[in-house]
């Protein structure tokens, strides 16, 4: 008796920029991009070089020992700025620990995101302002958090009619990455969203590694086609570029908005850089596999489409270099300024209020701390 293998399904790779920056045209995609002019076309690669530098700052002050660690996502901005720039501000984002596009779509300031991993803080911003939630550190653990969101908001909006709920609707954009994807947490999270028809969007960055372990071993096919074992719609798209990341987002969302329930988008990408700074995928990745994707560099597509088209010019792209290094400056000086807390403080935040374990080990802490002050010969402190 021999294993039955299923092959992969041949579902289309949506895509409406070519890696050579020629646009395609999409029956059914291209109405949900019809506003993008030259102006926001120029916007989505601003965001996208600015972000991409705020990286390369981030990986260097981790290098010089600034921050503890670094989460790179080169490769991958045109997932994040794509999707990010097609919410509403009212929808609500679960990202992982590598969402830094999205954040900037979410006008969450790019010094407060250092303050997690330069180890002073829990998280960095307040989520209530921007709609943009702490970063999730353990794997899958923020899906759960966002079906139930999702599941409040139909709470909230019950009895709304469907024209109500698609002018005013709202609804959640739960991200995460391909090696996330073997998680139960994600399992689970798509079940109940299922059931309830609640209005999420599942956005995967498959960046083809999870760390050290390529895709093809986690999943024999495409993470789109999980979605119809679930029961609701899933789409590949080019993750690279940032056009049909916008226009297929914009779909899943309206769609969530409307009550028709969750939308599993898997965005086929590549992390150009290590897994985190931690890491060196020169143990794992053949240089030759990475070259390969050099071509489908979504900075570069983008540029490519901008310069072909006289879309813009070379002061533009100047210019944007110089607000690139003008920012990475600000983050820079601003991280470096952050207060260090005292280590007393961490007591406070493990309990809502006073916990008597808490407060005894607040107390020999701060006797051990005494213990080594600097004391003149008569033993009084100087």
């Amino acid at each position: 008796m021999t294993n039955t293998v299923h092959e992969p399904s041949e579902q289309a790779l949506i895509q409406l920029l070519t890696p050579e920056g020629e646009r395609r045209s999409h029956a059914e995609y291209d109405s949900y991009i019809q506003d993008v002019d030259a102006e926001m076309l120029r916007g989505f690669y601003r965001d996208m070089a600015l972000t991409r530098r705020f990286d390369q700052e981030a990986t260097a002050l981790q290098r010089q020992g600034q921050l503890a660690l670094w989460v790179p996502l080169r490769g991958q901005e045109a997932a994040q700025i794509g999707s990010g720039r097609a919410t509403r501000p009212s929808d609500y984002i679960f990202p992982t620990y590598r969402e830094h596009g999205v954040a900037l779509t979410r006008n969450v300031d790019f010094p407060q995101m250092l303050r997690i991993f330069r180890g002073i803080s829990n998280g960095g911003w307040d989520p209530r302002e921007n709609n943009f939630h702490m970063y999730t550190m353990v794997l899958a653990a923020q899906m759960p958090h966002a079906t139930g969101y999702a599941m409040g908001i139909q709470r909230d909006q019950a009895g709304w009619d469907a024209e109500r709920l698609e002018k005013d609707g709202e609804a959640v954009v739960a991200y995460f990455g391909d090696g996330s994807s073997t998680e139960g947490e994600v399992h689970e999270s798509m079940v109940f969203a299922a059931s309830f028809n609640s209005p999420v969007v599942f956005f995967c960055q498959n960046n083809q590694w999870a760390i050290s372990v390529p895709f093809h071993v986690q999943s024999k096919v495409p993470l789109a086609d999980r979605a119809a074992g679930y029961g609701f719609p899933g789409i590949r798209v080019d993750g690279n570029d940032v056009l049909a990341v916008l226009a297929v987002t914009r779909w899943a969302l309206e769609r969530a908005r409307r009550g028709e329930g969750p939308v599993l988008i898997e965005a086929v990408t590549y992390r150009m850089s290590a897994h985190t700074t931690a890491d060196d995928p020169t143990k794992y990745r053949l240089d030759a596999d990475e070259e390969a994707w050099v071509g489908r560099d979504p900075l570069a597509r983008l540029e490519k489409h901008l310069r072909d088209n006289d879309l813009a010019d070379e002061l533009f792209f100047k210019q944007v270099a110089v607000d690139g290094d003008e920012m990475a400056t600000r983050v820079r000086v601003e991280a470096m300024a952050f207060p260090d807390p005292e280590l007393a403080q961490s007591f406070a935040n493990v309990y809502a209020e006073a916990h008597p374990l808490i407060q005894e080990e607040l107390k020999w802490h701060l006797e051990y701390e005494a213990g080594f002050a600097d004391t003149t010969e008569e033993g009084a402190p100087r």
